[in-house]
């Protein structure tokens, strides 16, 4: 059975990241756009999480949001900016 490309499951997307931010934050912002862009081509979710709600993640991120981390495996791939690179680095490293 050939299945139509625009009819996919849940578990059809393999990859999703969590992106660590602050609701007020160009740079946070900036990079959600990017990823939202990103997602026309490259087949994968994303989570956005406000670390203001959560003290644990203000110890843990601080300043240094956004930051872009795997779900599965709690992997940061990058922060600041969206880094192709680094993002195109883990792709690889999971095919």
């Amino acid at each position: 059975m050939i299945r139509n490309q625009f009819m996919m499951s849940e578990s059809d997307i393999p990859i999703t990241f969590i992106v660590y931010g602050r609701k007020e934050c160009h740079l946070c912002q900036e990079m959600i756009l990017a990823l939202s862009k990103l997602q026309k081509q490259v087949l994968f979710r994303f989570q956005v999480i406000d670390i203001d709600h959560h003290p644990e993640l203000i110890v843990l991120y601080g300043d240094k949001v956004p930051v872009l981390v795997t779900l599965a495996d709690k992997e940061e791939v990058c922060h600041y900016h969206l880094d192709m690179a680094a993002l195109d680095a883990y792709f690889t490293k999971i095919r």
